[in-house]
């Protein structure tokens, strides 16, 4: 072995028993922080025995600490994620958190849960988005999470009925999910044969252009979700289905074709619902909805205190009254909390000014 040679491999086991020596620091960090929490729930059950254990606003603002501490060579995401699985694992010692969700495994909702929640998390399928707020009501779920809009596509209607309909439940979270659609088949696919493609109708909107340059004589069957199209093409030899990598993986299914949405910043919002309202994080959201009298100049009166307030309106979306015909309600999201001063100021006005305004919730400005 030359003098070269030899140097590299004495450097090669410096670093080596540098990063086992680091590895082992971790581990006890981890192993420490572990035991507080376990700490912390003790405390929490003594003072009350019906204790909250999941703070959404305490979880931002310690992700939002790690990625301004953070100097690299992580990215501030790839760090984010790595103390969220952190604090995941931590919390199911205190209690395990259970997250109604939209089904079967393997949907991109799946997916927004355990990004939000981490990995320990214990996800719970349902068949129906106003399934996952019942499973809330009951409390037979600590919290569920349900798609509000997408990019391509817009608001998720069904999403916004359910809040309509719900008489307690408050928004605790979102989270934004990337969206990438891939042209699956199974082993028994006869890939020259396929004539039938599955997904659901929103994916098969946001890959309309790319179908019909590659599949255009393919039957489009619209599924109630992308992972029921997976598990179909299981069982059909001349079938294919558009779903994400979790169905990939749940169902054990090949890519023909990957990321074949038309538009490449592809994204979906989803929320986070449960029973408790939220203190503010210091970077926060707030979503109301409005029912209008029915006369002229409506909208603008709703809207115009929270110009005069200075209040960011993020999104405002319409929906058809219940309650009669060519009648609306809004779905509004602005920024600042309901604890606010300037956004107390502002509701109060605009309460005076509608049929009635119901707020759904004030949480933490999706951190991942």
């Amino acid at each position: 072995m030359t003098d070269s040679s030899s140097s590299i491999s004495d450097s090669l086991e410096a670093l080596r028993q540098r990063i086992d020596q680091l590895d082992s620091d971790i581990l006890a960090l981890i192993s420490e922080r572990a035991r507080c929490a376990q700490q912390v729930a003790s405390v929490k059950l003594t003072e009350d025995p019906s204790a909250v254990f999941y703070r959404p606003e305490r979880e931002a603002r310690v992700l939002r600490r790690v990625m301004e501490l953070n100097d690299g060579p992580l990215s501030n995401e790839e760090m984010a994620r790595l103390f969220r699985e952190i604090m995941s694992s931590c919390l199911a010692l205190e209690q395990p958190v259970r997250v109604a969700y939209l089904g079967p495994e393997g949907t991109f909702t799946e997916q927004a849960a355990l990004k939000h929640f981490g990995g320990s998390a214990v996800p719970v399928p349902t068949n129906a988005i106003d399934e996952v707020f019942r499973e809330v009501e009951a409390g037979a779920t600590h919290y569920g999470v349900v798609p509000v809009e997408n990019s391509s596509e817009g608001i998720v209607s069904h999403t916004l009925d359910s809040f309509m309909a719900s008489p307690s439940l408050k928004i605790n979270g979102e989270v934004v999910l990337r969206i990438h659609h891939h042209l699956l088949v199974s082993e028994r696919t006869r890939r020259d044969q396929i004539s039938r493609i599955y997904s659901h109708s929103q994916s098969l909107a946001q890959c309309r252009k790319w179908l019909d340059a590659h599949y255009p004589h393919a039957e489009r069957v619209a599924v109630s979700s992308n992972a029921e199209a997976a598990r179909l093409v299981k069982s059909e030899w001349h079938s294919a289905a558009i779903a994400g990598d979790m169905a990939a993986k749940r169902y054990e299914l090949e890519r023909v074709a990957e990321k074949i949405e038309d538009q490449p910043d592809n994204s979906t919002r989803f929320l986070i619902i449960g029973t408790h309202d939220v203190p503010p994080s210091g970077d926060d959201k707030t979503s109301i909805v409005a029912a209008m009298r029915n006369q002229p100049g409506a909208l603008h009166d709703l809207l115009e205190p929270f110009h005069r307030h200075g209040i960011d309106m993020t999104r405002l979306e319409s929906r058809p009254s219940h309650n009669g015909a060519w009648s609306y309600v809004f779905f509004i999201d602005f920024k600042g909390h309901g604890d606010d001063e300037r956004v107390k100021a502002a509701l109060a006005e605009a309460s005076e000014r509608t049929a009635d305004l119901k707020v759904l919730g004030s949480y933490p400005v999706g951190v991942l």
